[in-house]
């Protein structure tokens, strides 16, 4: 186990590393390197999403992101769009166009009113089209502008059910474990980096995550 030492020399060589070289370029190098720079909240929700899209045919998916992230924008969709959050108030906003995909990636936490916000997705989705939705559970309070909401996986489906989501067209998955919470209320947002421990408690879910189909 790492004494607080360690601890110490890590947080003040990350913290040059950052003053030295800029986020960007850091982020940039340790790509490089092969270091793994995804969130380690979020890789497992990552991985299984990315195989259920491509089991449908990503490359056939014209999609939607609200607040747009590094990840989903470099996908191989047919098409690829993005609105801002808070900007776009997806409680309030719907745009006239119709998607195959919408995706919104911890962005539901930050929303007064998730399920009218749900309701909106639906109505911007194609007929059979897709709600890729992630939300935190066990991850500390972070504003964006505001956060209110945390969820399991059951009430994931249930707010995703009363918007209108038949609930047997739903593929959900949950993941955590005790050092990933332990790591990110201690010491905020890890990088998976080299192999951090993937190991799924379910008793102390930190991401959850779902499908559902229109």
């Amino acid at each position: 186990m790492s004494s607080m030492a360690d601890v110490d020399s890590h947080s003040a060589l990350r913290k040059g590393l950052l003053r030295t070289l800029g986020r960007d370029k850091l982020r940039t190098y340790l790509r490089w390197i092969g270091f793994d720079t995804t969130h380690w909240t979020r890789i497992a929700a990552y991985r299984q999403s990315r195989a259920w899209l491509d089991e449908i045919g990503i490359t056939k998916l014209d999609a939607l992101e609200i607040a747009p992230g590094d990840y989903w924008q470099a996908l191989p969709f047919r098409s690829y769009r993005s609105v801002t959050f808070p900007g776009f108030d997806i409680c309030r906003d719907v745009l006239p166009e119709q998607f195959d995909l919408v995706i919104a990636d911890q962005v539901f936490e930050h929303v007064r009113k998730p399920w009218r916000a749900a309701q909106n997705v639906r109505a911007m989705l194609r007929p059979d089209g897709y709600f890729l939705i992630l939300v935190p559970f066990l991850l500390k309070v972070h504003g964006y502008p505001e956060d209110c909401t945390r969820w399991t996986e059951q009430g994931l489906r249930w707010l995703l059910e009363d918007a209108g989501f038949d609930l047997n067209r739903i593929r959900s998955g949950t993941w955590g474990n005790r050092r990933c919470v332990i790591a990110n209320f201690r010491h905020g947002w890890r990088m998976y980096g080299w192999g951090r421990s993937l190991r799924n408690n379910p008793a102390l879910p930190v991401m959850t995550w779902a499908l559902a189909r229109a």
